[in-house]
């Protein structure tokens, strides 16, 4: 059966409120957003997101959250996102912060099949010892703090024991992709694109470009396609930029 879908609407027509998601992107770089625009014209809601920030007040990830669809995010910190910041502070949202290393390894681990692993990053601190704030409540106490994690010794060294992630659905993005689900990212772009890939049970691709099966090289494929359920071509992104400097001439 073919894996390419004719928009990124049927690509996500199954997604239903209460689903977990990781989602590929760094900032604004490499994000899925077809995917997340068509994600936003349902009514779905009370999503689990995991993704290594939640993009900007007005792009990505940013449009679920501000349209109160987000019930939980893992990530590894708030970026450029005012209103990820107000929920967060105000008890709107619960949010995981997870050192950004750790949250990668999370996501590979899952999509390996390895449950746990252990890690130096992140021991006596609150990540290993408890007591983050996942969730404030209104008058600014927290009403759900991060339990303690399992701390062991290796070779005189101190680890905390970090556990896989999985989600129910994988959207991501690539420069190009083949009608088989073979994926190649674009520079910096790949980012926690592979890694979301294959720690979703079905993953989602938009493409750039999509190609005949067979036209890619094998040595230069990033993602195999097994990974890869649905695979859907966008066209070209518009390169959005999080914080534009310009240097001043002298």
């Amino acid at each position: 059966m073919s894996k390419v879908v004719a928009s990124a609407a049927a690509a996500v027509a199954d997604i239903g409120s209460g689903c977990c998601l990781a989602v590929g992107g760094f900032g604004l770089c490499g994000i899925p957003d077809a995917l997340i625009a068509a994600l936003a014209a349902r009514d779905v809601t009370d999503l689990e997101v995991i993704s290594n920030n939640c993009g900007t007040d007005q792009h990505g990830l940013g449009i679920l959250l501000a349209d109160k669809r987000i019930r939980r995010i893992i990530a590894s910190y708030v970026g450029e996102n005012s209103e990820f910041a107000r929920q967060y502070l105000s008890g709107e949202l619960e949010v995981e912060l997870t050192p950004q290393g750790t949250l990668a390894e999370k996501l590979r681990a899952g999509g390996a099949g390895i449950p746990a692993f252990f890690t130096p990053a992140g021991v006596g601190t609150s990540v290993s010892d408890g007591g983050l704030p996942w969730r404030y409540a209104p008058d600014g106490s927290v009403a759900v703090a991060s339990p303690p994690k399992e701390v062991r010794t290796f070779d005189g060294r101190r680890y905390v024991l970090e556990e896989a992630l999985t989600a129910d659905y994988a959207l991501v993005h690539a420069l190009v992709g083949d009608t088989d689900g073979n994926l190649v990212f674009d520079k910096s772009a790949r980012n926690f694109n592979p890694l979301a890939a294959t720690a979703g049970r079905i993953c989602l691709a938009q493409v750039e470009n999509l190609v005949p099966a067979g036209e890619l090289d094998p040595a230069q494929i990033h993602l195999p396609g097994i990974f890869v359920h649905r695979i859907v071509h966008t066209g070209r992104q518009t390169k959005r930029i999080e914080k534009r400097t310009i240097a001043q001439e002298h």
